[in-house]
This record gives structure tokens, sequence and C-alpha cells, in this order.
């Protein structure tokens, strides 16, 4: 039998405790009523016995403190929320009980923002990790020695597992049901909760809001100056010669500051305007392609698609149209 830890952080999002315990729980029936013993033994475990949440609207009680448990073969470490700071020195006792039960060799599976808490483990330290998508830059702030890959909804670091922005993490549920059962036992969860099993990028959900924490006030002029203009051919010399610096100097503080070269800034620019066109107006392909500033319609295309995983056309079809309601 497996057993499974998810832990009870002060500050988790309820859901992603109680969505992984339901999980397993069910996988259990499943197995039984095809005839198959339960393979899961699922258990709360946290630093107190209590832990209140959402400013004491909910209450759980774990099943065994974190110096009871000797042996575990899965840990979950739920997503935490608000300040991120104290929501770290607050679950910092949890840190050395992760680090040693890896050790003695656990996986650990982080859910949506407990990947702020796993990397603080520093078992992520030149692995590949997922987070949410909205709080990519303060992770890399935080954690520079940790590959964050944008727009991923499960990476799998050779038994360290994280998962993308908030019900991404239902997809590495399943990941790791299928890991630890089998493919038939995985569709049928995927069915019994139905979820889009297989889904692999978040890319399609994410808002470009522009990497502009920084302090270099010349590259925020350019930033200014592409958000104002995206409707325009912009190119990396025109910036340049706005902002008086030379073309190298120019990408180089610009990559530095924000993570994108110019042009993928500029493009993430253009895609995000026409993203908020097709969600909101009955414009065409066409029409939103020159709104934004393209005239090639298979380069609009492509850049599309790199940056949200969708075609112009899935995209509009997906985020513009009504949804259908039964009316009794």
């Amino acid at each position: 039998m497996k057993h499974v830890s998810i832990l009870v952080p002060e500050t988790a999002v309820i859901e992603a405790i109680a969505d992984p315990r339901y999980l397993f729980t069910a996988v259990n029936e499943f197995l039984q009523a095809s005839g198959k013993l339960p393979l899961f033994k699922v258990e709360l475990v946290g630093m107190t016995k209590e832990i209140r949440l959402n400013n004491n609207l909910f209450s759980v009680h774990t099943d065994k403190l974190l110096e009871d448990v000797a042996h575990t073969d899965l840990i979950f470490v739920p997503a935490i929320s608000g300040n991120m700071d104290y929501a770290l020195e607050m679950n910092k006792g949890m840190l050395p009980w992760i680090v040693k039960q890896h050790a003695k060799g656990a996986e650990v599976a982080s859910l949506c923002m407990g990947a702020f808490l796993l990397a603080s483990t520093g078992l992520l330290k030149g692995k590949k990790c997922s987070t949410h998508w909205l709080f990519a830059a303060q992770f890399r702030a935080l954690f520079p020695d940790v590959e964050l890959v944008d727009g991923s909804i499960i990476t799998d670091a050779q038994g360290i597992y994280s998962s993308g922005g908030a019900n991404s993490y239902w997809n590495l549920l399943l990941y790791l049901v299928e890991k630890y059962t089998d493919r038939d036992t995985a569709i049928l969860a995927a069915k019994y909760f139905a979820i889009d099993i297989d889904r692999e990028s978040q890319l399609a959900f994410m808002m470009f809001q522009g990497q502009k924490g920084h302090e270099d006030e010349k590259i925020k002029q350019a930033q200014e100056f592409i958000d104002l203009n995206y409707q325009e051919k912009i190119t990396v010399d025109q910036l340049a010669d706005l902002l008086a610096l030379g073309r190298r100097s120019f990408e180089r503080r610009f990559k530095q500051a924000t993570k994108n070269t110019v042009v993928e800034y500029i493009q993430r620019v253009k895609i995000e305007a026409a993203k908020r066109s097709f969600e909101s107006s009955r414009k065409n392909i066409t029409e939103v392609m020159f709104d934004v500033g393209y005239t090639d319609t298979k380069s609009f295309r492509d850049v599309f698609k790199k940056i949200t995983g969708l075609t112009p056309i899935e995209y509009r079809n997906k985020y513009h149209k009504e949804v259908p309601v039964l009316m009794a």
C-alpha cells in the first residue's frame, strides 16, 4: 500500500487539501469495485492537530503530526495563499521534514502555489518547476536557481512534481494516479471528476501584464511606448533610438529587466490585445490581425499559437460564444 501524506500548511488553499484526498480516496473505491485491493493510505499531516484557514472560516484536523510519520511514499504540498513571505515564514517548520522524507525515498508533488514552499526546501535547485502563471515573476525573483517552465501544466523532475495554476493541479493528480495504478484507472477518474485528461498547457489562460517590477526607467519608457503603440510596426532600432541607447545595450538591458527579448515583449503585447479583441468583439481574424499591427496571416497565426497554445480561430471559439444553459 502506498502512503500518501497531504500536508496542511498555514494559509493553505483548502481545495488543494480536499481535492487530492477526495481523488485518491475515490481511486481506492474504484479499485475495490473492480475486485482489487485499495492501494492508497491517505492522511492529512501537519505541524499541529488543527489548522484554521481563510480567517478561521475553515478548520482542518490532521490525521497525524509531522513527527509521527516515520515513512511516506508521496507528499502533496498544497497551494498556499496571501502574502508569500508571510506564508513561507509560517510554514518553514515543514521544510526539514519534507527534505528528510525525500531523502528516504518519498516523492513530492506541489500543487499550484505550493511550488513556493517546495522550492524553499532546496529540492528544486537546478530542476524544472511549474506554478501559477500570475506569480511567475515573483517565483523567479525568490528562486533564481529553479527553472520555471512558463505555461506548463505538469513538470516531473525525477520524482519531484509540480503543477500549473489553480485547477491545473487536477491534471497532476491524474498523472500520479496513472503512474501508481494504470491508464484505465486514470481515465476512469478523469471521467468521474469530469477532467480533461492530458491537458499539457496553461498558455490559453495566461494574461500578459508586462514585467515592470524593475528599476530601469529607460526600459520602462520603452515598455510604455510598446503598450501605447502596439497597433504599429515597432522595431528594436526605433526603440533604441527613442531612448538614445545603442542597440546592443538596449537589448541587453531590456532582457535583464523583463526576462523577455524586445521582440518577444512586442509580440506578447500585440497578442494580448488580439486576445481581448477576440473575447469581446465580433471582428474576424483578419480585422484583429490588422488592428494589432500584423499584415502577414501566417506570421500572426504562428506567433499567436506559440504564445497561447491555440490558433486564433480556436481561441475565438473558446472564449467568444454563448455558453448553452438549459432552461426549465
